[in-house]
């Protein structure tokens, strides 16, 4: 007897345009009718937002093609952070698997099928902590269509209970249990600075989620499965709600075929770490002095949202 499929968590706020496309490319996904989709829709910030709000919780109300569909309506705003957190420990701990988007992600009619698949194969294999939808667009020459990697990703991602349990967003701990050596391997053996968003959420000059994620896979010793080419593209760079226009640095091309093949060896990926350090080292490090005014777009395109 096959797994039913993981339900879908997607988390909303005011941009109806984007959580339209956002849904109209799941559902072209083929195992979208067999799956529960559960939508988050925060509640308003002010009165300016309020009007957004309502016409995308009118849209969700009109949604059809999934199993199921659950339209949780937040009387206040949460705020992108609290809303996952909460979203997603709720869900996983019912259903033990959870696959994870936010209103401006654009999947591939194969995203559903590869995160299943993944999440079949690697259920039993403790290090195996976070399935990743999102690819930079890095030279893929030479990658394995998936391949294992130690940081997360925040774009459409997918995980177990198992895992998740050991989420926490806890500074104080992680100024305690990350060594200078720990807070080097962090940041890609000094590569990028994940860590400054540490520091930057303890100063509370932002707030956010997926580093502590990044974090608590990383204690672990955990890691991240990746496809090479993309599953995923976000669609929310063009000066929509919270999230200014940075560039399109981080698109790549998205899936056009399913992922039929899934490491077994279960180590970094050398080639993809050297990649991924690369890509940092060429881009990411030119991007924080020209848009130092919008750090918290770009902290969460570099994986904190």
């Amino acid at each position: 007897m096959k797994p039913e499929p993981a339900p879908i968590v997607l988390f909303t706020y005011n941009r109806i345009w984007h959580t339209q496309q956002t849904v109209k490319a799941l559902q072209k996904n083929e195992l979208a009718e067999q799956s529960k989709l559960i939508i988050y829709s925060d509640g308003s910030k002010d009165a300016a937002d309020w009007k957004g709000v309502q016409k995308v919780r009118n849209y969700l109300k009109s949604i059809d093609g999934f199993k199921s569909i659950r339209i949780v309506e937040q009387s206040s705003n949460r705020g992108l952070a609290t809303s996952i957190i909460e979203g997603v420990t709720d869900v996983v701990n019912k259903y033990g698997k959870v696959i994870v988007l936010e209103d401006d992600i654009v999947t591939s009619p194969f995203f559903l099928k590869y995160m299943n698949d993944a999440l079949k194969y690697y259920y039993n294999e403790e290090q195996v902590m976070h399935i990743s939808g999102y690819m930079f667009p890095v030279n893929s020459a030479g990658l394995k269509q998936t391949f294992f990697f130690r940081s997360t990703s925040c774009w459409g991602w997918a995980t177990w209970k198992r895992a998740w349990d050991y989420f926490e967003k806890n500074t104080d701990k992680l100024y305690c249990q990350f060594s200078k050596n720990d807070i080097h391997v962090f940041n890609l053996d000094g590569y990028h600075n994940f860590w400054r968003q540490v520091v930057d959420n303890k100063k509370k000059k932002i707030n956010t989620w997926a580093i502590f994620w990044y974090a608590s896979v990383f204690k672990q010793q955990g890691l991240s499965l990746h496809p090479s080419v993309s599953m995923v593209k976000n669609i929310g760079h063009d000066r929509s709600g919270a999230h200014c226009r940075i560039s399109d640095m981080f698109d790549g091309p998205l899936a056009d075929a399913p992922v039929i093949y899934f490491e077994s060896n279960i180590t970094e990926s050398r080639l993809a770490l050297k990649r991924m350090q690369q890509f940092y080292k060429k881009t990411i490090r030119n991007l924080f002095p020209r848009f130092f005014a919008t750090v918290k777009s770009i902290t969460r395109l570099t994986q904190v949202s």
